[in-house]
């Protein structure tokens, strides 16, 4: 399989050292993290246009990897330049998204509302935990239907992140090798 360009998009506060995104990150070359200017009070204009400056330049379409809000800056990106950028992306794999739109929502996050629920112009898979504190599995089974993602079920997995116990992710790095398969 060739190697494809994968753009590492974390979400509020960024992946910390231990976080799977920044351990596939040191571990894969090809692998690049999209810095946003501001991580601590995300603005979502400047999410979206740093996105769209990165996906434009990498050398061939890339797979986006999001994790929380950054699934959602996704998913903007898609539903604001994707008709325009359209084979501009490869595919998504969407990690734990954060449900902005939950009364739970931090205040800092919910200038990301409201998440657009239009079909993603690329492939896509949804990965969503049923005890994730950010998104309620009906939630996550609610946004890949309306984006035509696929639905992987990591069961009791938290927020899939550090502090649920995901440094290393095999687990994950085989969805996202089959996504990259699918669409080769």
């Amino acid at each position: 399989m060739r190697r494809r360009p994968v753009l590492i998009i974390p979400g509020w506060a960024n992946s910390g050292p231990q976080h799977w995104q920044t351990l596939w990150e040191q571990a894969h070359p090809e692998y690049r993290r999209v810095e946003q200017r501001d991580r601590e009070t995300p603005e979502r204009a400047d999410w979206i246009t740093t996105l769209d400056v990165a996906i434009r330049a990498t050398p061939s379409p890339p797979i986006l990897v999001g994790h929380s809000l950054g699934c959602i800056a996704i998913a903007h990106w898609a539903a604001e330049y994707g008709k325009r950028g359209s084979g501009c992306v490869l595919a998504a794999l969407l990690v734990a998204p954060a449900d902005v739109e939950a009364p739970t929502a931090p205040e800092v996050v919910r200038g990301f509302r409201p998440v657009p629920l239009t079909s993603l112009p690329f492939s896509s898979v949804v990965v969503a935990s049923r005890t994730d504190q950010h998104l309620s599995f009906e939630r996550a089974t609610e946004l890949a239907l309306a984006w035509g993602s696929s639905l992987v079920d990591a069961g009791d997995a938290g927020h899939l992140n550090t502090d649920a116990g995901y440094g290393p992710w095999p687990a994950g790095e085989r969805i996202l090798i089959h996504l990259a398969v699918s669409v080769a």
